[in-house]
């Protein structure tokens, strides 16, 4: 009863988390380091770590934007580190199953989490989570953010996102639309745009964008939103049809394709965001060896940000403290309204 009551909200928490540019900021994303505690042997133990391999959980299934953000950190980060990286997929429940794993890891710097919008709105969508987001969990960093894409199969009729809508308003929930999971940014930002436009949908929640776009290259499900890592390759192989790109301006990747704002809704934008975290307790002086090495790969590696930014369509950027303080506002005050 208590999820049921929570989805039907899912209008008035879609235009809060959407206006926050995503509620998980307000969960400690952000260069804030300096929360995670230390002693004088963590202090110690930070100077030769690390000394095994380390493990990057991506909390989605192969094949998502959220295992190939983990695998790109994983490619660059062991000269940096002169360590293995591994990533560990652990998909199931919008990402909440993965991140309780490392929620409950040993804080030794050997365990870390990637995760994806769906963080920051699990915790009002999903009773008994298994962990507390803000308690559990210390924040790395914000590592980046993307544009969505709206596709539709490419053998259905549809040419854009307009033809969508007429056709929702002639047959109301006759076409379903897949996302990576409810509560996701791309489900909320569907509802929103349900709410905006007056017309209706039907959700399709997948465990991750692997299997949303194994349904949707199949015919199986008519529209999927997704980041750009997601649909890019499908839409280059003609497999999918793009309608509508969730960005202010046209992707560059993608120049063709009309913005939600120019398809009738008027100052809509919606982003999805990627982060980095720490079991809880992990020591300062590991959190900011980390924090200094993916920071190095975003700022100055090249390579990393063509890969990201050429497959992707990722905006590699770290949020400032004061960014933080700013976004944290907003969410809190987007939310109380």
């Amino acid at each position: 009863m208590m999820l049921q009551r929570r989805q039907q909200d899912l209008p008035r928490m879609a235009a809060a988390w959407l206006l926050a540019l995503g509620v998980a900021f307000s969960l400690g994303f952000g260069v804030r380091v300096s929360q995670a505690q230390t002693s004088t042997n963590a202090a110690s133990t930070a100077t030769t770590w690390p000394t095994k391999p380390v493990r990057i959980v991506a909390p989605f299934p192969p094949g998502g934007s959220v295992d190939q953000v983990s695998r790109i950190l994983a490619n660059y980060l062991p000269p940096l580190l002169g360590q293995q990286v591994l990533v560990d997929n652990r998909g199931g429940a919008s990402g909440a199953i993965g991140t309780a794993q490392v929620a409950k890891s040993a804080a030794d710097g050997y365990t870390w989490v990637v995760v994806f919008d769906t963080h920051g709105v699990n915790p009002a969508l999903i009773p008994n989570l298994g962990y507390d987001a803000k308690n559990d969990l210390a924040p790395l960093m914000l590592i980046g953010r993307s544009p969505m894409l709206v596709t539709a199969h490419a053998a259905l009729p549809y040419k854009n996102f307009s033809d969508v809508v007429a056709a929702a308003k002639a047959r109301p929930e006759s076409i379903g639309f897949g996302t990576i999971g409810s509560g996701s940014l791309g489900h909320l930002a569907m509802t929103l745009l349900q709410g905006q436009g007056n017309y209706r949908l039907t959700h399709v929640p997948y465990k991750g964008g692997g299997p949303m776009m194994q349904d949707a290259i199949a015919g199986h499900v008519p529209l999927a939103i997704g980041t750009v890592f997601v649909v890019s390759p499908h839409i280059q192989s003609r497999s999918i049809r793009p309608l509508a790109v969730t960005s202010a301006a046209r992707a560059t990747q993608f120049p063709d394709v009309p913005t939600m704002a120019e398809q009738g809704f008027k100052g809509f934008e919606a982003y999805a965001w990627w982060g980095m975290l720490a079991p809880a307790r992990t020591p300062r002086p590991i959190m900011e060896r980390m924090h200094a090495e993916v920071s190095k790969l975003l700022a100055q590696r090249e390579a990393i940000r063509q890969d990201a930014v050429t497959r992707g369509g990722m905006d590699a950027q770290l949020a400032s403290a004061e960014r933080q303080k700013q976004i944290d506002a907003n969410a809190a005050q987007a939310v109380a309204e």
